[in-house]
């Protein structure tokens, strides 16, 4: 199974976003990541959607999406074509020498801290959706006690 992401620009309806997910459930696709927000034209919305599935999913999922009636163009995004951030943020307990611990990974990786308390350390770090789970791989032995991301967004590159 690999993550596909999806990019749509719909009318900015209200309850086009609700359609949307809908056609997901019906169909039994799952979302693994969702983001939306206003284009330049504020009468216009890019959804970035990340599906998991095989290229049989993606088909459907691209042929569905057409088919609805705010939806006004529909694309596969390939990581490497297109310019793909995502933001993370993760909360760590431990004690100063696991915080100090943290703070040279984070450093390796360009992450941010952006508290610290004397039982936990909340670090902030964006990038390629790549770079974040190695990043969350790495730091997985620690004592993460909440995280979260807020999905990828992206924009296609200009063919060169």
């Amino acid at each position: 199974m690999e993550k596909y992401i999806i990019s749509a620009l719909v009318q900015n309806n209200a309850g086009v976003l609700a359609r949307v997910s809908s056609l997901f459930g019906r169909r039994g696709f799952n979302i693994y990541s969702l983001t939306v927000s206003p284009t330049v034209d504020e009468r216009i919305s890019r959804i970035t959607i990340v599906v998991i599935g095989d290229e049989y999913t993606l088909e459907q999922v691209l042929k569905q999406m057409q088919k609805l009636e705010e939806c006004i163009e529909v694309s596969h995004i390939d990581e490497a074509d297109a310019f793909c951030r995502e933001l993370a943020l993760i909360k760590i307990a431990g004690d100063e020498a696991v915080r100090e611990s943290v703070r040279e990974v984070c450093a390796l990786y360009q992450a941010e801290v952006v508290d610290s308390s004397s039982e936990s350390i909340i670090i902030r770090i964006n990038g390629t959706p790549s770079t974040i789970d190695t990043f969350l791989s790495i730091i997985d032995s620690f004592n993460i006690v909440e995280s979260s991301r807020t999905g990828i967004t992206a924009v296609h590159k200009d063919k060169k």
